[in-house]
C-alpha cells in the first residue's frame, strides 16, 4: 500500500495503541504507544507521527518521544485516557504509567503486583480493558478483575471465571464485559450479578480451536467479532444463538487481533502471525464500488440466521446481511509486503497503526474510507 513508513526499533513490538482523541475533534491522531515482548528489557514507549512545517501527505518516520523500562513482557496495552497508559504483564501485573507530555517523561503512577497468579507462581495478565475509572484484567489463571483508578486494592475478583486461560477481554455495556479462551468460548459477564457465572456462553462448533482476540461492534453492541488460532474471523449476534453468526476465511495462521473501525464500523482490521493485516471493507449495493484495486472477494463460510423480524430492517448492520446478493465484503492487505507476525494494529480517523516480530513499526495516515 502506498504511503505506510516502516520504522525499525530494535524490539519486538506486541501491542501498539494511538492516544485517544476528543469524538469532536477534526484532528487526526499523532501520538502513539508501544509495548514490546521477547526483549532482553521490554519497554512501554510513546511515539509521535506529528511533522511541524510539512505539506499534510509528508509521511515522516514516528519519533520517539519517551519510554520506560517495563517488567515482563507487556501483554495488553490501553490508553485510560490522555495522560495514563495501563500495562498486563507477563509478570501478573497490572501497572498505570502517566506521561507528562511537557517533559516527555513516563513515570510509574500505580500498580497492582501479582493481580494474576497460579498457586506457586505468577500467572500472565493477558488482557486489560479500561473504561475510567474502571479497569477490567484478564489472565492465564481463569481470573478476572475488576479495578479501579486510585483504588490500591482489586475491587472485585472472579477467581474462577474459566478453567482455560482468557486472551482478550472487552466491554460490551458500561457494566458489562466480553471475553475470549482457549478453547472457544465467547463469554458475557455482568458485574451487576454478585455470582461468578457468565450470564451467556457462545462457542465455536466442532473443534475447540482458541480465541485469541475480541471486539465490539461501536454503534451496535450486539455485534461482536473474534479471531483465534485458525486465523478464521467470525461475526457473532449476541442476541441469538450461542454460535457465530457467520466463520470467513481470514488468515493462514493464528489471528492476533481486530478492531471494528471506531467510526466507521463498515471497515474493520485484523492482523496475523502469517504477517498480514487486512482491512476488511462491508459494501452494500447502494455503495459497492466497481473495483477495488488489491482487493479480494470474501466468502462468508457458515450460517447466516435471519434477525428478529421485531428488528428496524433500516438497523440491521450490514456485517448482519444474510442475503449476499444486498452486500459484498472485501478485502485488501494493508502491509507491502509479507512480514514477521503483526502482532497488534489501531486505527483512528485514517491512520493505522501496527507492530511486528519483525522489530518494526509500521504508521500509515491515509487509510483508504
Amino acid at each position: 500500500m502506498e504511503y505506510i513508513n516502516a520504522k525499525f526499533v530494535s524490539q519486538k513490538i506486541i501491542k501498539t495503541r494511538w492516544r485517544p482523541i476528543s469524538s469532536t475533534s477534526l484532528q487526526q491522531p499523532e501520538v502513539f504507544a508501544t509495548g514490546s515482548w521477547d526483549n532482553e528489557d521490554n519497554k512501554v514507549s510513546i511515539w509521535s507521527v506529528a511533522e511541524q512545517g510539512m505539506q499534510d501527505d509528508y509521511e515522516g518516520d514516528p519519533q520517539l518521544l519517551c519510554e520506560y523500562k517495563h517488567d515482563g513482557d507487556v501483554m495488553d496495552l490501553q490508553f485510560l485516557d490522555q495522560e495514563r497508559i495501563v500495562t498486563a504483564s507477563s509478570t501478573g501485573s497490572v501497572t498505570i504509567f502517566r506521561h507528562y507530555q511537557n517533559s516527555q517523561t513516563l513515570s510509574v503512577n500505580q500498580r497492582w503486583e501479582r493481580a494474576h497468579y497460579h498457586s506457586c507462581d505468577n500467572a500472565p495478565c493477558t488482557g486489560v480493558v479500561c473504561n475510567s475509572p474502571e479497569i477490567v484484567t484478564v489472565g492465564e489463571d481463569g481470573r478476572i478483575n475488576l479495578l479501579r483508578v486510585d483504588h490500591k486494592g482489586i475491587v472485585r475478583t472472579i477467581d474462577n471465571a474459566d478453567s482455560s486461560t482468557i486472551h482478550a477481554v472487552t466491554f460490551l455495556r458500561t457494566t458489562e464485559i466480553l471475553t475470549v479462551n482457549s478453547i472457544g468460548h465467547l463469554k458475557m459477564w455482568d458485574f451487576r450479578q454478585q455470582g461468578n457465572e457468565p450470564s451467556q456462553i457462545l462457542s465455536l462448533t466442532g473443534d475447540r480451536v482458541p480465541l485469541h482476540c475480541v471486539d465490539r461492534h461501536p454503534n451496535q453492541q450486539h455485534i461482536v467479532a473474534t479471531g483465534g488460532q485458525d486465523g478464521m474471523l467470525c461475526i457473532w449476534d449476541v442476541r441469538q444463538g450461542n454460535m457465530p453468526y457467520s466463520l470467513m476465511e481470514a488468515h493462514s495462521a493464528e489471528m492476533w487481533e481486530v478492531h471494528f473501525h471506531p467510526s466507521s464500523p463498515d471497515h474493520l482490521f485484523t492482523c496475523s502471525e502469517d504477517g498480514s493485516l487486512w482491512h476488511w471493507e462491508n459494501y452494500t449495493t447502494t455503495d459497492t464500488p466497481s473495483f477495488l484495486q488489491g482487493g479480494r472477494n470474501t466468502t462468508i463460510m457458515s450460517r447466516s440466521t435471519n434477525a428478529p423480524a421485531s428488528i428496524n430492517q433500516s438497523l440491521i448492520s450490514s456485517w448482519l446481511t444474510s442475503d449476499s446478493s444486498k452486500g459484498r465484503l472485501e478485502t485488501t492487505n494493508m502491509l507491502p509486503s509479507q512480514t514477521m507476525s503483526v502482532n497488534s494494529l489501531d486505527v483512528l480517523g485514517q491512520c493505522l497503526v501496527c507492530g511486528t516480530d519483525g522489530e518494526a513499526i509500521y504508521v500509515t495516515k491515509q487509510v483508504p474510507m
